[in-house]
This record gives C-alpha cells, structure tokens and sequence, in this order.
C-alpha cells in the first residue's frame, strides 16, 4: 500500500472508531433505543427548533447529539450515505457553552444553538482539516477561521462537522464521479444510494436531505450548490458574487465562486444567508454590492408573487430533453398563475460562446488563485504543480478512476495579465450578464425560472457523470447574478428543483418569490430510508 493509500486507511479506520466512541456509543444505542422513546428532531426547521430550546424542551447540547447519532446511524453505516468526512470534536463542548449562554443573556440570533455542516474546501481554526477532499491536503489545519466561518461562530451556530464533495470542487478532471474524494470515497444521493449526489457540494446537500444536520455551507462555480440542492430535494441559494467573503475557501475562481446555505425549507437557507453575508476588507468585492445586506429571511409572504411576470427560461435549461421534467414546469407555471404571478413564455436568452469562454477563465483563474491560497494558508503544498506532482506520485490511491486533466490544463495557463484571459474574462461575463440583464429590461419580467437539473443519474466511477442534459446554473454563475432551487416534484421518487434567477443583488426578491411557491406546493418528501430510523 502507498503512503498516500495508507493515510486513506488510517483516516476512514479512526473516523469509524471515532463514531463509536462519541458520547452515548452512538450507532449502537441509536439502533436500539425505542422509537416511542427517541426524540426525533429529523425534519424540524429552525423556528421550530428555537421555540424547543426557547422553551427548555430541547438544549443545543442534546440537538447535537442528536445529529452525531444520527450520522453514525445512517451516513457511516444503515444506508451509507457518506456524507460526512470529519465529526467537530468540539461540538458538545461548544453546545453546552451556547446553553448557558441562553439562559444568561439569550439567543445571539436565530442560529444560536443551530449545528451547521461546512463542506470540506472551507477554512476552520480548530480540530478538523479543511482538506478540499484531496489526500494532497490531508492534515492542513488552517490557523484562522474563513471569514464566514467566524460570521457563523458570532452568530452563535455550531460547527458540527466537515463534509465531502468532489474532490478539489469537482476540478481535477472532466471525467470524474461527483461526489467522490481520495480522502472521503463516494458520497451518495439519500434518495437512492446507487444513484449520484452531484457535486461538489454533495456531502452538504445529501447531509441536509437525511437529516444528518439542521443546514449546511456549500460553495458553487458553476451549478455546486445548485446542482446538489435538485438533485437531493432540499433548498440552495446561490448568492450574488460578493454577498459571502471568499475569504478563507479553497478557490476554484475569483470570479465564479461564491458560498452559499442550503437548507430543508427556504426560510431556513435565508436564515443562515443572513448570517453569512457580511462585509470582508480582506475580499473586495464588486464595486456596485450595496453597502449592508438585508435580513433575507424577512419579509417572507405567501403573496409575494402577486403581480410579478415570471419569465420560463426555455433555452440553456435542458426545456424537451425529459418529458416528465417537462410536466413538472408546466405544473409549477400553473402554481405560479394560482398565486397571482403573470407568465411570460418563452423567454430564449443567446449564450454562444458563454461556457468555453467562462472554461479558459477558470482554468487561468485556478492557477493564480489556488496558488495564492496554498502559499498564504499554511497548507503542506505550495502550488498546484506539486499537487499534480504527488497525484502522480500517488496515482493509485489518488486516481483509481479518473485523472486531473483539468488541473494539468490550468497549469498549462500564464499569469491572469495575458490577453486570451482578459478577453475570455470580458466575453463570459458580457455574454451571462447582458442576456439576464436584457431579457429581464425588454420583459419587463422581475425573475426567470427554469428546471435545476434532471433526475440523479447512476453512480459510475468507470466512465464519470451522465446526466440527462437538463441545467440551468450556468447563466447566473458565469454573471456573478442570484439564484435559488427549491424542490419541485419528482421523477420515480427522485427529486427535481425549480430555479428562480434574478439580477445582480436580487437575492431577497427571489427568495420571497421561492417561500411563496414552497408554501403552496409543499412538495418536499424525506427521503423513503428515513423509516427505518426515526419515529
């Protein structure tokens, strides 16, 4: 076994021990413990858990056990969802600290108490590794917080975990099986085991959908919210490019990424999108953001899509490829019209050339910033060639399935002063920007809709993803504008999301307009499995 292969080992074998050991030997009481006698906090959004400890039903303390247990029960063993790379082994002390401080002086905000999942490209200063689910990574423990981790811990949530993702967010290789990391294996979609999570936020989302976490912080480039949201029936926002620091995450591209919550209910992803978003000296950014962010979970109305125009985003979604998708619009415009909403369909927005220009600026874009990252933060690798360097080294334990094709295209790129990037730069964003922008002025239409994605294809490490074509992520990622997906129905008991897109820091709009169409459709299932262990 390489060295690479056993450090893999070793770190699976102590996680699995350490799921047993933590207070209340979790995976086994929790499979022999009574249903009428255990509390179930499974589907239980965040008001909902307040007024609990408000009242003194429920403590943070026992709420975080809750989820331990559960993620012993159901993500390392039950259905192995695999979601979770690394428990917090500091949540139960956290936990107690906030119940006393509730009781002191009161709640710091409405995530006082609230156990929140991190992908694992996310900077935390404690015992957990921020690895990018790369082994290239494995023991770098950051010495300061991500920006939004520490808006977070001021907030009074509590870290509980690390989750996997597709390894380095799904750019290592165009081949790869989203969800799947060196470090944490294949993380798996709770609506059916065999079928893939989408990447790369997959652990966050199928966390969230299983109930192994109240909500969780995903990042997104291009669809890594998004795409993870649909295809796990649970609520992403993708912010506005600039709401979230990037301070602190692993880069994928400056001008792309962004973090984002997701959560079981659009309230509850608005709620922790309130306490993510901030201003950052250290991450500057557009210069037309507005200079304070408003309480996104304020202002949810039933009634919000009363006189709106809704445009239905009939190219660049995938609209014909999946007549079941299909009928699935079709009964979300009807629900639409029911709430008072005026349709305007189709709406067809010219994207030629979007998505290879938008390509060559990640690739750039990859290079200088992970760079920039590994040489600031401490990490045990100092650039992306000795990344690709000790993939190679250790291409078994590395890359058993695929390869890092793209990792060895960015490498290939000069610095971000050279002219095809410039001209890339401006072409992708001219291109997303003035097609939302335009379609929204000669509509005169408040926000597009269209599918998210298409039904959870199969597991395939052999020959990588094979979705069914059907995306919408592209337009508001490459613009840097909003967006959010929420459960719409489902495909043979697999869900599928609708997306709401809006105008640059139009994120509070969309998702007044998202509440509205959740609390008519209600259509959010748990995943079937979730019988078997809770009440």
């Amino acid at each position: 076994m390489t060295k690479a292969g056993l450090v893999r080992y070793s770190r699976q074998l102590a996680w699995r021990l350490r799921l047993l050991l933590v207070p209340g030997v979790a995976a086994i009481l929790f499979a022999c413990v009574s249903e009428s006698d255990r509390p179930n906090y499974a589907e239980h959004d965040i008001d909902t858990l307040q007024s609990l400890m408000q009242s003194g039903d429920l403590s943070a303390r026992e709420l975080t056990q809750f989820y331990i247990d559960r993620i012993a029960a159901i993500d390392q063993s039950g259905p192995m969802i695999n979601s979770i790379i690394e428990l917090n082994p500091e949540a139960i002390e956290i936990a107690v600290a906030l119940d006393a401080e509730r009781q002191l002086t009161g709640p710091r905000s409405r995530m006082h108490g609230i156990p929140v999942v991190l992908k694992a490209n996310i900077d935390t200063a404690d015992q957990m590794e921020t690895t990018a689910g790369s082994l290239a990574l494995s023991g770098h423990r950051p010495t300061v917080d991500a920006f939004l981790v520490s808006q977070l811990r001021d907030s009074g949530a509590i870290i509980l975990a690390k989750a996997n993702l597709s390894e380095w967010a799904n750019f290592r290789s165009g081949g790869s099986s989203s969800g799947w990391s060196s470090i944490g294996g294949q993380t798996k979609n709770p609506y059916g085991v065999l079928r893939n999570p989408c990447g790369s936020s997959s652990g966050s989302a199928a966390s969230v959908a299983a109930s192994l976490t109240s909500v969780a912080v995903g990042t997104e480039t291009n669809g890594s919210i998004v795409c993870p949201s649909s295809v796990n029936g649970i609520v992403g926002i993708k912010p506005s490019l600039g709401w979230i620091s990037r301070s602190g995450v692993i880069p994928i591209a400056h001008s792309q990424d962004t973090a984002g919550p997701m959560g079981r209910t659009v309230k509850d992803a608005a709620i922790l999108f309130t306490v993510m978003a901030g201003p950052d000296p250290a991450d500057l950014p557009p210069g037309n953001r507005p200079d304070s962010a408003p309480d996104f979970a304020e202002n949810l109305s039933v009634d919000a899509l009363r006189g709106a125009r809704i445009g239905v985003l009939r190219t660049h979604s995938g609209a014909g490829k999946d007549p079941r998708v299909d009928l699935i619009v079709a009964n979300t415009i009807k629900t639409l019209v029911e709430l008072g909403a005026e349709i305007i369909d189709p709406i067809e927005i010219d994207t030629e050339g979007m998505n290879a220009a938008a390509g060559e600026v990640l690739r750039y874009e990859f290079k200088a910033d992970l760079n920039k990252y590994l040489e600031t933060s401490g990490a045990p690798m100092a650039s992306l060639a000795d990344i690709i360097e000790f993939n190679t080294a250790n291409a078994e334990s590395v890359m058993p399935f695929f390869g890092q094709d793209r990792m060895l295209a960015a490498q290939s790129k000069g610095p971000l002063t050279d002219s095809a990037y410039i001209e890339a730069l401006a072409s992708s964003k001219r291109i997303a920007q003035s097609g939302i922008d335009d379609a929204l002025r000669e509509h005169r239409i408040d926000a597009l809709i269209a599918p998210t994605r298409g039904p959870a294809w199969m597991i395939d490490t052999v020959s990588g993803d094979r979705s069914t074509g059907i995306s919408s992520s592209s337009l508001a990622a490459i613009s840097g504008y909003s967006s959010i997906t929420l459960p719409a129905g489902y495909v043979l008991g697999l869900p599928i999301g609708i997306s709401f897109i809006g105008a640059e820091f139009d994120d509070a709009r969309i998702i007044q307009f998202a509440f509205a169409l959740e609390q008519a459709g209600d259509l959010r299932r748990p995943p079937q499995f979730d019988s078997e262990y809770s009440d």
